[in-house]
C-alpha cells in the first residue's frame, strides 16, 4: 500500500535545489547592492509606519461649555439681551453644541382664524377653499371662506396661531453677529483600552489660571481647549458674518496620534476645523441651519406665544486617534513577513532574460502567419535572436514543403519513416507544428542553453560536439513536454517533426543517427 501511494501521489519524492557559486565582481556588487537597497527599504518602512508597535484605537467622550452675552436689536422687540440660555440652551445632539446667530420673531400669536400666507392657499372665491384641508406647507387648517390677505390677494382662511409667520428670508446682516466673540470650552476625555491609558485635552501641567486666561491659537497656543467661535470659523476658511445669516455646520476635529513608548512618549491633541454643510445657498435647497421654538404666556386668561425662527451654527466635535506601543511579537511578525522581499534579489543572466522577452514577442507575429490544418509552405517573417555569454545565434524558421508530408502527419512537418514507433506527430488533429512555436528554438535548439545544461552535468568539459548537443536537445524536449518526473522505466517518444528539426540544427557528419541515448 505504501509503495502504491508513493507511486500514485508522489509522496516519497524529495526535491532540492542545486546552487552555483560564481566569482564575479559585477554580479557580486549587483547582488549586495540589491540586498542593501531592499534592507534599507524594509527598515525605512518599519520606522515610518511604526510596524514594530502594537496599535489601539481611541474611545472618547466630549462635553462643551459656551460663554458669551449679546445685545441685539430685534424688530418688534427692541433691544434684547441674549445670554447662554437663550443662544446655546437648545441641545443639538451628542458631541455637538449650537449657537444662535440670527432670528425672525413673530409676537403675540394666539389660537384663532386668519388668512393663510401667500403664495399658499391663494383663492378667488370660497369654492377654491376646502374646509378641513391642510398640507405640509400650510400654517393651519382651512375653514372654508376665501378672505382678503392684502390689497391685491386673497387666501383661504385657516384656523391657526394668528397672526401667521409671514417673513421668509432671514435679516441681513445677522442680528446676533456678535456671537463671533463667544468662547467655548471643549473637554475631551480619551482612553486606549488595550494599554489602559487615560488622558484628556486639558493637559496635566495646566492650572486653573492658565485655563481661564488662554485662548486657542494654532501657532502660539495650540493646546488650549478654549476657542473663540470667530477663530473656529476662520480656521475653517469661512467668514463668520456671512455664515451667521443662514447658519451652517462646522466640524471640530481632535486627532490623537500617541506614541506610548517610555523613551519616545508623546500624546497630545491636534485640532483642525472645516465646514461640513453646503455653503452656497444658490446651489442647494434649504441652505444653512434653522429651527423654531416658542415662549408662552397668558394674558387675560388667553394663551399667547412669541414664535422664534432661529438661525445658527452647529459645531460637531469629532475625535480620532490611534496609539502605538513597542511589541516584540509585532516586530518578529513584520521581519518574518518582509524576508520574502529577498526572493526578488536573484541574479539571473541578462542575456537569457532578453531571449525570453524576444520569444514572447515573436510568438504573436508567428500566430498571424501560420494557418491551422494546412501542409502548405510557410515562412516566418521574424527571427529569434538569443544572446548568451557574448554568443549570438539567429535561427529563422525553415520552409517545409508539403511533398514530404506523410499521411499520418497532422502538422505538415514530419518525415516519412519505416519504423512504426517513429510515425508520431506532435498533433492529433490538423494544426500548426510545435516546432513553429517560439519556445521550441529557445528551449530546445539554443546552443548556449544546451551548453549550460551540459556543463551542469559535467562542469569540467571544455568543448561540446554537435552529437552531444543533439542528445541534450532531445533531453531538453523531454523535460519541457513531459516534466522532471518521468518514470525510470518509461521511454518517451519524441514526435518525428521535433526529431528532424533537432537533427537539422545539429546534423551528424556522416548522416547516420543513433536515436536517443539514455543514461
Amino acid at each position: 500500500f505504501l509503495r502504491m501511494a508513493c507511486g500514485l501521489l508522489n509522496l516519497c519524492v524529495y526535491e532540492t535545489n542545486k546552487r552555483f557559486r560564481i566569482k564575479s565582481v559585477e554580479l557580486g556588487t549587483l547582488k549586495w547592492t540589491l540586498n542593501g537597497a531592499v534592507l534599507l527599504f524594509i527598515c525605512f518602512m518599519m520606522l515610518w509606519n511604526k510596524e514594530y508597535q502594537e496599535h489601539d484605537l481611541v474611545t472618547s467622550s466630549v462635553t462643551t461649555k459656551v460663554k458669551g452675552v449679546a445685545l441685539a436689536s430685534i424688530p418688534e422687540m427692541g433691544l434684547v439681551v441674549w445670554d447662554v440660555v437663550d443662544h446655546s440652551g437648545l441641545a443639538q445632539g451628542k458631541n455637538s453644541f449650537f449657537v444662535a446667530t440670527n432670528v425672525i420673531v413673530t409676537k403675540n400669536q394666539k389660537q384663532g382664524k386668519c388668512p393663510e400666507v401667500a403664495p399658499w392657499g391663494l383663492c378667488k372665491t370660497d369654492k377654491d377653499c376646502q374646509k378641513g384641508f391642510s398640507d405640509q406647507q400650510s400654517h393651519g387648517v382651512q375653514t372654508g371662506p376665501c378672505v382678503k390677505f392684502d390689497v391685491l390677494k386673497k387666501t383661504c382662511e385657516v384656523s391657526a396661531w394668528c397672526p401667521v409667520e409671514n417673513r421668509k428670508s432671514p435679516p441681513r446682516p445677522a442680528l446676533l453677529a456678535s456671537a463671533e466673540n463667544f468662547t467655548v470650552l471643549v473637554k475631551n476625555n480619551i482612553r486606549f483600552p488595550a494599554f489602559n491609558y487615560i488622558r484628556r485635552n486639558i493637559l496635566p501641567e495646566m492650572t486653573d489660571k492658565d485655563l481661564k486666561g488662554c485662548l486657542y491659537n494654532r501657532y502660539t497656543n495650540p493646546f488650549c481647549p478654549v476657542f473663540r467661535l470667530g477663530d473656529i470659523v476662520h480656521e475653517a476658511k469661512e467668514r463668520f458674518s456671512d455664515m451667521a445669516v443662514e447658519g451652517g455646520v462646522i466640524g471640530i476635529q481632535i486627532d490623537w496620534n500617541c506614541d506610548l513608548n517610555r523613551f519616545f512618549h508623546s500624546c497630545l491633541p491636534k485640532y483642525s476645523f472645516r465646514r461640513l454643510d453646503e455653503k452656497e445657498s444658490n446651489r442647494t435647497l434649504y441652505p444653512g441651519l434653522n429651527f423654531r421654538f416658542a415662549r408662552y404666556s397668558t394674558i387675560n386668561g388667553v394663551e399667547h406665544r412669541t414664535l422664534f425662527k432661529v438661525y445658527g451654527i452647529r459645531f460637531d466635535v469629532m475625535v480620532f486617534g490611534k496609539a502605538g506601543k513597542f511589541s516584540i511579537i509585532q516586530l518578529i511578525i513584520y521581519i518574518g513577513s518582509t524576508l520574502s522581499y529577498y526572493a526578488l534579489v536573484i541574479i539571473g543572466n541578462l542575456g537569457d532574460m532578453r531571449a525570453l522577452l524576444g520569444v514572447l514577442q515573436s510568438e504573436q507575429n508567428i500566430n498571424a502567419l501560420i494557418q491551422n490544418g494546412q501542409c502548405n509552405e510557410f515562412k516566418a517573417a521574424t527571427a529569434l535572436s538569443t544572446e548568451h555569454s557574448g554568443l549570438v545565434t539567429d535561427m529563422p524558421l525553415l520552409e517545409i514543403s508539403s511533398s514530404r508530408c506523410p499521411d499520418w502527419c497532422q502538422c505538415g512537418c514530419c518525415h516519412s519513416s519505416a519504423s512504426f514507433l517513429e510515425q508520431l506527430c506532435c498533433r492529433k488533429s490538423k494544426g500548426r507544428c510545435i516546432t513553429t512555436s517560439s519556445l521550441f528554438p529557445a528551449l530546445v535548439l539554443t546552443r548556449s542553453i544546451l551548453e549550460i545544461a551540459l556543463l551542469y552535468v559535467a562542469p569540467l568539459a571544455e568543448q561540446h560536439k554537435d552529437d552531444q548537443l543533439r542528445q541534450q536537445a532531445y533531453a531538453q524536449y523531454i523535460k519541457w513536454r513531459f516534466g522532471d518526473f518521468t518514470p525510470m522505466d518509461a521511454v518517451p517518444v519524441i514526435p518525428s517533426c521535433c526529431v528532424w528539426r533537432i537533427r537539422e540544427q545539429y546534423p551528424s557528419p556522416d548522416g547516420k543517427y543513433s536515436g536517443i541515448i539514455f543514461g
